[in-house]
């Protein structure tokens, strides 16, 4: 596990590591490019790549976190990817099954999986389940979404590529937009973020606004109209933790 400086978590625990590219905003994977720079620094657990790997010995970590901490579950990965076994899935839901003081985000492109393994899965309060969406070829997802036992559904418009103009948001708990960064990348324009912005107003969704991304994504920062958006899920509160509606 690691603090993260991705701005809608606290910290990252990655009981896989590895993925494969199965949609437009995978080009640029962020993760993928990580995973070469910790292979040549000699990072045991990134010793074969961005080649799927499971990882055993992770799954007894959550159990040593002392305080309440908000976590983004497989940042170098992806839960539900064709490669990984229900068997070890559900034995990462059970560590967060037992693990009820922390919060965990899971967040997949694969929402054919989720859904299939849906009925088996054990949907405790503190496990938010969401879904990638880039562009409206991918929006299919949301409705694989809905349709889960998650208890917090949540929607990561990151890389956000092109317009959500008609963005069903029954049931969507919180939703994130992030602009794309690195050394090509793909413009996010104003007029999407802001339009998702009054959905979610109208739908009464939480929304947290990224980054506007960029080349120099810290230089272009995350201030939209004048401010930050840092908008949480209602149920956060049950942690302990504080929101900023």
């Amino acid at each position: 596990m690691s603090h993260s400086s991705i701005e809608w978590t606290e910290m990252t625990w990655n009981p896989t590591t590895g993925c494969n590219k199965i949609s437009a905003g995978c080009k640029f994977c962020y993760a993928e490019i990580m995973s070469r720079r910790l292979k040549a620094m000699g990072i045991e657990k990134y010793r074969d790549g961005f080649e799927l790997r499971l990882h055993e010995e992770a799954l007894l970590v959550p159990y040593t976190w002392k305080k309440p901490k908000l976590v983004f579950v497989n940042s170098m990965s992806d839960l539900f990817h064709k490669e990984v076994p229900l068997s070890f899935i559900k034995k990462v839901f059970k560590v967060m099954n037992d693990n009820s003081q922390h919060t965990f985000q899971v967040l997949t492109k694969r929402s054919d999986l989720l859904l299939k393994y849906d009925k088996y899965l054990d949907w405790t309060p503190n496990i938010w389940m969401g879904v990638s969406v880039e562009n409206e070829k991918v929006a299919h997802r949301i409705d694989d979404l809905r349709k889960t036992h998650a208890q917090t559904k949540f929607l990561s418009l990151e890389p956000l590529i092109g317009p959500l103009p008609n963005l069903n948001l029954k049931k969507i708990d919180w939703v994130i937009v992030g602009g794309e960064s690195g050394h090509r990348p793909r413009p996010m324009k104003a007029d999407w973020v802001l339009d998702i912005q009054e959905q979610c107003r109208r739908a009464d969704v939480a929304f947290f606004f990224k980054q506007w991304g960029g080349r120099n994504k810290k230089a272009n920062g995350r201030i939209l109209n004048g401010q930050t958006f840092d908008e949480m899920p209602g149920r956060f509160v049950q942690t302990g933790a504080s929101t900023n509606p």
